[in-house]
């Protein structure tokens, strides 16, 4: 499997709210359940459940401190793709020259019939 096809994987897994939260959180630092439990206003169950499949696929993982799981991230990938979806844009991108929409230019290429 090549990179850019485990990324896409990695973003069908983790495209779900609960599970971009849990790694918002887990980008701050370590957490435990109980603490993402009180964060998230989720069941401990459902939670322990997304936090299964994301350590499953490598993204996080826990070391065990007594009686607690302590959850980390594992994945260098995720603390950059949550910066990107914290990023807010002010506008959209302007359209080419030859879109007809601008009205402007000529599409450069060889148009297809």
């Amino acid at each position: 499997m090549n990179n850019l096809t485990a990324r896409i994987d990695l973003l069908k897994l983790i495209a779900h709210p609960t599970r971009i939260a849990i790694l918002d959180e887990l980008s701050k630092g370590v957490k435990c359940v109980s603490d993402l439990e009180e964060f998230l206003e989720v069941s401990q169950s459902n939670i322990s459940q997304h936090l299964s499949s994301l350590r499953l696929a490598g993204i996080i993982d826990y070391f065990i401190d007594g009686r607690l799981r302590c959850y980390f991230l594992k994945n260098p990938f995720i603390p950059d793709l949550l910066e990107i979806l914290k990023k807010e844009y002010s506008c959209d991108l302007p359209g080419p020259e030859c879109c007809p929409v601008t009205k402007k230019g000529t599409y450069h290429g060889e148009r297809r019939k």
